[in-house]
């Protein structure tokens, strides 16, 4: 799979009067795509794209009217208020003022792939309300990108798929399926061993939720929901967890350079796993080493 831009989405923010202020392009996301933007008012049609879309509004209110060849609704939509919009699927629309959004466009198959049986998923045409798991999702991956660090793939990965999740459950014209009535069955004790094997081996290296799925030889939503149910936290706290485990042993233990133990137990720079340790042990990494 390629990494997903601006080719992937709707036009929206290819139109001149967006200003934008960050984007996922360049960190090689390839199911989702986020940019953070100042809109000017506007009307215009745009042809539909192999990604769903979900914009969030920042603040506002706003008047918006939307439709397919012609516009046929207007809403006042408030800041938190969504525009959802989905795959495959043409638009008229018109922002009736200035206006700061987050867009994240999602691929399809990312939507397919939450879906629990083998029922097609379609995003709902919705714009004006609101959801506020969504909301906080949409704020998360902004701020993955806003504070972009390699071993966040993991994190950033597993936002994605519980977007996916939350749309598919709650936004979609067709619902989900509910999980079996005796709970779902976390990794097996092999798909686990395979899983911490990986892991031991590359805790140094950016791990995503693909290489974790492939080792377990399931797919990446299926195997987010077992994981969680095998260990009670997602894939990204449990690798946070380990590798501030294994930081806090080497610096216990010798006279490594602060930044060396960062580096090998898969910190992107010394800063970075010494938030991370206050944020976890409440404590620096120099106070770890003088406890020795």
């Amino acid at each position: 799979m390629s990494e997903m831009g601006l080719g992937d989405t709707h036009g929206i923010l290819a139109r001149p009067g967006v200003r934008p202020v960050r984007t996922s392009a360049g960190l090689g996301w390839e199911r989702l795509y986020v940019s953070t933007q100042r809109e000017l008012p506007y009307r215009d049609a745009f042809q539909g794209a192999g990604s769903n879309l979900v914009i969030l509004h920042l603040d506002g209110p706003v008047t918006v009217r939307r439709g397919r060849r012609g516009l046929t609704a207007a809403q006042q939509v408030p800041p938190g208020g969504l525009f959802l919009h989905p795959a495959a699927t043409e638009l008229d629309v018109e922002l009736g003022g200035y206006l700061n959004t987050v867009h994240v466009y999602l691929s399809d198959a990312a939507l397919q792939a939450a879906a629990d049986d083998d029922r097609p998923v379609r995003l709902r045409e919705e714009f004006g309300s609101t959801d506020p798991l969504l909301e906080q999702l949409v704020l998360a991956l902004d701020g993955v990108v806003r504070r972009w660090e390699p071993s966040g793939s993991a994190y950033a990965d597993q936002l994605t798929l519980m977007t996916a999740a939350q749309l598919a459950r709650r936004h979609s014209v067709r619902q989900r399926a509910e999980e079996p009535a005796g709970g779902l069955v976390g990794l097996s004790d092999l798909q686990f061993a395979a899983v911490r094997e990986l892991i031991d081996s590359r805790l140094s290296e950016p791990l995503s939720l693909e290489d974790l799925a492939s080792a377990a030889g399931l797919g990446v939503s299926q195997f987010a929901r077992r994981f969680k149910a095998r260990t009670g936290r997602p894939p990204h706290r449990y690798l946070v967890q380990l590798r501030v485990e294994r930081a806090a042993r080497l610096l216990r233990a010798g006279s490594m350079p602060i930044a060396q133990v960062a580096a090998a137990c898969g910190f992107s720079h010394q800063e970075h796993l010494t938030r991370v340790i206050r944020s976890h042990l409440n404590t620096t990494p120099a106070a770890l080493r003088r406890e020795g």
